[in-house]
């Protein structure tokens, strides 16, 4: 039961063949036998998500209309705020911290009747891409454990490997779902920026931090994307538009007469060859399906990590200011006469791990006096060419498309003492932000130098991400033919995972 998409298991509790109770403790079971090895979640919410199966059973009973994903369990990144469960963020600073409202990502949820688990493991207020700069230890990739699920929201990409969740939520600020989706052999989705409210997610950068939905197929995905996607009023860059027609792209999966543009610039020196490999065998099976694929070159991509790693770090330095250990959170040193200011220092000190620690450093150089301009000015300047990189490629092509990262899931450890090594795992997925497009990571195999997976990315212009579900959906259709049955089939087993 617990290996069906989400959307299979939503066919069974609206036929009655199940009930929501019994779906999410069997979910519940799995993480009891698995989670002490993946450590995908920080924060199980038992009795909480008993209750909310409990209420939607009752609800289907009495003949009420329910959502499409009615009953259907769910692993919610620790970015988010929900109200009186534990919000950590993967950081000590917050340990403890129940918030008194819910994120408007939580309210949706709710509003269609989506059960939440719990809490997600993730890097440090999302800054990595290796899920090891938690306060509360690394995630293991169920594929191999001893590899990294990606990050930073390798703990909800890992639920979803190791059939704790059929569905998740990511922040994505660099590619924190797309590239987590891409080594664990699931789907992650990027939606256009303000296409889904921000408020109540905890703030990395506040210009490129982008909610979104994880599962195992392209149409689980869009049906969570459809359910959390709208305007709020909450969120000032929330986009007042109707939500595109994702599910329905979803399910057509149809790319005849679609031109699909192949990023030069994301695709060459770098990429591991098995990465390449499955990634030129999938443009041949969409060119097989009907589209047509096209070369476009975006020069400036060049620049985007450098200036994605000036802009991310100056907003988190302003965004992490309000951990002053004043208002909540932790709070050390707090003796008789300590000044607020020394409070304060061994507050950080104590509460921020390394890496964000060197985030804020970083940031707070390129926003001081004098530098500015140089740096933090200069950067959203190259983001301006950036976006009109897509834009002139969007001309020549209705999605665009990459391998999602140049390599599969590295060991745990492995480049853990050099931080530009790690930043350039997300060289392909970066872009995406600078620009607030949309973008999708789904597999596309597995490597055949490692037998781990490998991740096709489709980036559409700015709330047209319809286009890249069914360009999503007409390579996965493709693929499962060619399989025979889904990637993650071949998963190598897990205790419990039956």
């Amino acid at each position: 039961m617990i290996r069906n998409s989400a959307s299979e298991m939503a066919g069974k509790l609206a036929s009655g063949e199940v009930t929501s109770v019994a779906l999410t403790q069997a979910h519940l079971d799995q993480i009891s036998a698995v989670d002490k090895d993946v450590h995908a979640f920080l924060h199980v919410d038992m009795q909480g998500a008993l209750a909310q199966a409990a209420a939607v059973d009752a609800k289907r009973k009495s003949g009420e209309k329910l959502s499409p994903l009615a009953g259907v369990p769910l692993a919610l990144k620790d970015v988010m705020t929900q109200k009186g469960i534990p919000t950590t963020c993967g950081s000590k600073i917050l340990e403890g911290w129940r918030p008194p409202y819910d994120s408007t990502v939580v309210v949706n949820l709710k509003k269609n009747d989506i059960i939440i688990l719990g809490k997600t493991n993730m890097d440090e207020f999302a800054m990595g891409s290796s899920t090891e700069n938690s306060a509360y230890g690394p995630t293991h990739n169920p594929w191999d454990l001893t590899r990294i699920p990606g990050g930073s929201g390798g703990g909800s990409a890992a639920a979803l490997a190791a059939f704790e969740a059929p569905l998740a939520i990511g922040t994505d600020t660099g590619g924190s779902i797309r590239q987590p989706a891409a080594v664990t052999g699931t789907v992650g989705v990027k939606p256009t920026y303000g296409g889904v409210s921000r408020y109540g997610l905890v703030a990395f950068s506040s210009s490129l931090d982008q909610a979104g939905p994880c599962a195992r197929t392209v149409l689980d995905a869009a049906l969570l994307h459809e359910a959390i996607a709208g305007h709020d009023p909450k969120d000032s860059t929330s986009i007042n538009a109707p939500i595109p027609a994702v599910v329905a792209a979803a399910k057509s999966g149809n790319v005849k007469g679609m031109k699909i543009g192949v990023v030069k610039e994301l695709n060459g020196d770098g990429y591991q060859k098995g990465v390449r490999t499955r990634f030129e065998e999938s443009l041949e099976l969409l060119a097989a399906a009907g589209a047509e694929i096209v070369e476009v070159s975006a020069p400036n991509f060049e620049y985007a990590l450098a200036a994605y790693y000036l802009i991310a770090p100056s907003e988190c330095s302003s965004n992490l200011a309000r951990f002053d250990a004043m208002r909540y959170g932790l709070r050390v040193g707090d003796n008789d006469g300590a000044s607020a200011e020394s409070v304060m220092n061994l507050t950080r000190e104590v509460g921020f791990g390394r890496e964000v620690k060197r985030r804020i450093i970083l940031g707070t150089y390129a926003l001081s006096s004098g530098y500015y301009d140089a740096y933090y000015g200069s950067a959203q300047k190259v983001r301006t060419l950036i976006t009109q990189d897509f834009n002139k490629a969007f001309e020549k092509a209705d999605v665009l498309v990459s391998p999602t990262c140049p390599t599969t899931a590295f060991k745990i450890g492995e480049k853990a003492n050099d931080p530009l090594a790690m930043y350039l795992n997300d060289i392909a997925t970066i872009p995406v932000n600078m620009a607030g497009i949309g973008g999708m990571s789904l597999p596309s195999g597995v490597a055949e130098e490692d037998g781990l997976p490998v991740g096709f990315q489709i980036m559409s212009p700015v709330m047209k991400d319809d286009r890249m579900y069914s360009v999503g959906a007409a390579l996965e259709a493709a693929l499962l033919s060619k399989w025979g049955s889904p990637l993650l089939s071949t998963i190598p087993a897990l205790a419990g995972s039956k």
